[in-house]
């Protein structure tokens, strides 16, 4: 078997999260086989910028890992993707999706309603613990700021 070390991003701006149709019509997020010496958080956000069209996405926290097992058929063996999470936010909701990687739409969706769209149990699992620290992430934040006004 194949085990390939990938990292990916769970991005949020307010209370949407960033989801992208593949060419499989799955709803997915935007992650990537983590290359030579880059480290997890760089790819992380190489590939929310390269597949999402996402402008400097910035890192709020770790989201976690998850982990899944297919065939390929080029490679005539089974791969298991190890993905490496974090949680994001972009300051607008600007995007691209790039069409050259197979991509055939994506955008910024309110989370309920993303929660539905989401094809995989464990990406939309990932996504509704990550919404929470990005909420608790946000209630910090606000309190930090209050305090620094005073």
């Amino acid at each position: 078997m194949i085990v390939r070390n990938c990292a990916g991003g769970v991005v949020f701006k307010d209370n949407k999260v960033f989801i992208m149709k593949n060419d499989k019509d799955e709803w997915i997020l935007p992650k990537g086989k983590i290359r030579d010496e880059e480290i997890p958080p760089e790819t992380a956000k190489a590939r929310v910028e390269h597949e999402a069209g996402i402008i400097n996405p910035k890192i709020v926290s770790a989201a976690g890992e998850t982990a899944y097992e297919f065939y390929s058929y080029t490679r005539n063996k089974p791969v298991c993707n190890k993905i490496t999470w974090f949680i994001m936010e972009a300051d607008e909701e600007g995007f691209s999706v790039n069409h050259e990687e197979g991509f055939k739409e994506g955008g910024f969706y309110p989370i309920e309603e993303a929660l539905k769209m989401i094809t995989y149990s464990q990406d939309r699992s990932l996504v509704s613990l990550a919404y929470k620290r990005y909420q608790e992430f946000k209630e910090y934040q606000n309190k930090f700021n209050d305090n620094e006004g005073r």
